[in-house]
C-alpha cells in the first residue's frame, strides 16, 4: 500500500468510527498530514475534552496520552505506539517527588505538563513553557517552590520571574538539552540577518539570552517561544530565514504558516526517536484493532485532574502550551 493509499484508509476508519486523529508538532509530516488537529500535547488534551467523538487517537508520547485520558476520562483514548515514552517524563517518579516534597514540606510543588500521570497527581499546580512564569507568579513570594522535572525550563522561570526561592529539579528532554549554546553561536554568527526562536526547554536558551545581552545578536532577533508561540510568531515574520531550537518535526508546522520565509534548525539532528515512532501504518492498526488503549487509574486521574485545572484558572495556556 503507498503512502496516499494509507492516508486514505486512515481518513476512511476515522470517519467511519467517528474516531478523532490528533497530532504533536514534533510527528512525522505524515502523521501531522492525516490528522485532524496538530497542535502541542496540552492544547490536543484539552480539545480531546470537548469534541465529541467517543475515540480519541494520539500520535504523540505516552504521557500525552494519558493527559488527553484524565481530561476526557469517559473517552477511548488510543496511542498506536505504547513504547512512544520522554525522556523528560521519565526524570521523576512520584515517589522522587513524595521524597522531595518531604525534604520541603512547605513548598508548593509546580509540575510542567511533559510529566506522567502519577507525578502530576503528586503536585500542587501545573504548567506549560508558556505560562510557567504566570503560575510561579501566583504563589505567594515568601513560599518555597519546587519546580520539576526540567532544569532549562526552570532556570528560564527563575530568570524572567526574579525569583530565587525556586528549586529545580535536574532533569531534561535528550534531544532539547542537545541544542547547545556553542552550536546556537555558531549559527547565529553564520546567519546575521536570520531570526531565532528557541525553545526554553533547550540547553541553548541561556546563551540566546547571552546573545542579545552581550549585544552580539540584537534582541528583535532572538524570541525565547513554545510550539505554540512560534507557530504564532512564523505567520507574522517577514525575516528571510528564522533559525529554529527545538524538535526538528516542529519545521513542518512552519513551513505550512509561512511559505515565503525559510525555516532551518539550528541543530538538524534534534529528532526524538519516541516521537518518530508513530507510523502510517501503526495508526492504521490502531484504527482497525483498537490497539493501545490508554488507562490511568481512577484515583490518580481525579488528583493529576486538579493539579491540571489550578493551572488553567490561572491563565489559559496558548494554543501552544509546550
Amino acid at each position: 500500500m503507498t503512502e496516499p493509499d494509507r492516508a486514505a484508509e486512515i481518513r476512511r476508519l476515522a470517519d467511519e468510527q467517528g474516531a478523532v486523529i490528533l497530532a504533536h508538532n514534533y510527528q512525522r509530516p505524515e502523521i501531522q498530514d492525516v490528522a485532524d488537529h496538530t497542535g502541542d500535547s496540552l492544547a490536543l488534551s484539552r480539545l480531546a475534552a470537548r469534541v465529541e467523538a467517543e475515540t480519541i487517537v494520539f500520535c504523540g508520547v505516552h504521557f500525552m496520552a494519558e493527559t488527553a485520558k484524565i481530561l476526557a476520562p469517559e473517552k477511548t483514548v488510543l496511542l498506536p505506539e505504547p513504547e512512544a515514552g520522554c525522556s523528560l517524563a521519565d526524570t521523576i517518579t512520584a515517589e522522587d517527588v513524595r521524597a522531595w516534597r518531604a525534604e520541603h514540606p512547605d513548598a508548593v510543588v509546580v509540575a510542567y505538563v511533559n510529566t506522567t500521570a502519577a507525578v502530576k497527581a503528586e503536585t500542587d499546580i501545573c504548567c506549560t513553557s508558556s505560562n510557567a512564569a504566570d503560575v510561579i507568579r501566583s504563589i505567594p513570594a515568601d513560599r518555597e517552590i519546587l519546580f520539576l522535572p526540567d532544569q532549562f525550563l526552570g532556570a528560564h522561570v527563575k530568570r524572567v520571574t526574579g525569583r530565587e526561592n525556586i528549586h529545580v529539579w535536574m532533569g531534561e528532554c535528550h534531544v532539547h538539552a542537545g541544542i547547545d549554546g556553542q552550536t546556537l553561536r555558531e549559527r547565529a554568527a553564520a546567519e546575521p540577518d536570520a531570526e531565532l526562536y528557541v525553545h526554553p526547554e533547550c540547553g541553548c536558551a541561556t546563551s540566546a539570552l547571552y546573545l542579545t545581552g552581550s549585544g552580539a545578536v540584537p534582541e528583535e532577533r532572538v524570541k525565547v517561544l513554545s510550539t505554540g508561540g512560534m507557530l504564532a510568531a512564523a505567520e507574522k515574520t517577514r525575516a528571510d530565514k528564522v533559525l529554529i531550537a527545538t524538535e526538528t518535526g516542529m519545521l513542518h508546522q512552519l513551513r505550512a504558516a509561512n511559505p515565503t520565509t525559510v525555516f532551518e534548525p539550528v541543530n538538524p539532528r534534534a529528532e526524538c526517536h519516541y516521537m518518530k515512532m508513530i507510523t502510517t501504518d501503526s495508526l492504521l492498526r490502531s484504527l482497525r484493532t483498537g490497539f493501545g488503549e490508554i488507562s490511568v487509574d481512577a484515583g490518580t486521574a481525579d488528583r493529576a485532574r486538579r493539579s491540571v485545572q489550578r493551572m488553567i484558572e490561572i491563565g489559559t495556556p496558548s494554543r501552544g502550551g509546550e
